[in-house]
């Protein structure tokens, strides 16, 4: 048999034995690519949890959950030394439940110690964003009322109740939430927001406000992302300075519990308090130390 034959035919086996691997791999991913086009499901946990920092996500909870939470913010930073920087008092805290049976419609309730504010809301996916198709965003719809318990404090001076009608205790607030999950990382979400109060302090201030509230997710490590939320009012509703609030924290999942701490000028922790009342400004030192943990059960 000829030498030359006998290399040639080595040498095409061993051209075959190097490239077969390369053709096997270039065939997977192609299967892959094939088998991601076919899998359409929504996205997944584009924030971790039902709010940010004050404000809701578009996210609701698992099917038959129970999300039990508390958010606390201490006092403003510019208290000083003397009230240790806003940790000796001036506090706020909010204890909340919220349950969703499908997946989808979420039912919450809460008591707020600012303005001794209850509050109860439901929340509707109305679209989940996935990987292909027209769902490019997720959006969710909220609606809340909230009603206070508060005793009028100028009674006695002003001789009337301003409370004396139940329906002077009452406010409401609507958002449209659209949000989209870039990356693994990243997250963004803004919501339209109509806030209703039923009554307001002065003849001259608005009933209805709009703000536009715009959040974001940025993960740095498997389990921990940095948080930012910010609330524009649109219009001017009152003669009362008041101040946009705005959010920045660090948010860190470890199992069945999310534990966020942040920074932020809000006291309040519903949707009329921190869109609409914030009284302190960052660049003055009005910044409060915040928390929030939320624990899920499955039921």
């Amino acid at each position: 048999m000829d030498i030359q034959y006998i290399t040639m035919k080595l040498r095409h086996l061993i051209y075959g034995l190097l490239l077969c691997p390369v053709g096997l791999f270039a065939q997977g991913e192609d299967l892959l690519a094939e088998m991601d086009m076919k899998d359409n499901s929504p996205v997944s946990a584009t924030f971790k949890g039902t709010r940010l920092i004050n404000m809701h996500t578009v996210e609701v909870p698992g099917r038959r959950t129970l999300d039990f939470r508390i958010a606390h913010r201490f006092g403003p930073f510019n208290d000083g030394w003397y009230g240790f920087y806003g940790l000796d008092g001036g506090a706020s805290i909010r204890l909340g439940l919220e349950y969703s049976y499908d997946g989808r419609l979420e039912v919450g309730i809460g008591r707020t110690s600012v303005e001794k504010m209850m509050d109860g809301f439901l929340k509707y996916r109305l679209i989940r964003q996935r990987p292909h198709g027209w769902q490019q965003v997720s959006v969710t719809l909220f609606s809340s009322m909230y009603y206070t318990i508060l005793r009028d404090p100028d009674k006695a001076t002003n001789g009337f109740d301003k409370y004396a009608r139940r329906s002077s205790r009452i406010s409401y607030a609507h958002q449209i939430i659209i949000g989209r999950k870039f990356s693994d990382r990243f997250s963004l979400q803004i919501a339209p927001t109509l806030v209703h109060m039923n009554q307001v302090d002065r003849i001259s201030d608005l009933n209805d406000v709009f703000v536009l509230t715009g959040a974001t997710r940025f993960k740095i490590t498997k389990r921990s992302a940095i948080t930012v939320e910010y609330g524009w009012r649109a219009t001017g509703y009152t003669r009362t300075r008041h101040y946009d609030t705005l959010g920045v924290g660090w948010e860190v999942e470890t199992g069945g519990h999310v534990f966020s701490m942040f920074l932020t000028n809000s006291l309040g922790l519903t949707e009329p308090q921190f869109l609409l009342r914030t009284n302190n400004k960052w660049s003055d030192g009005g910044i409060r130390l915040g928390f929030n943990i939320s624990r899920v059960f499955s039921i």
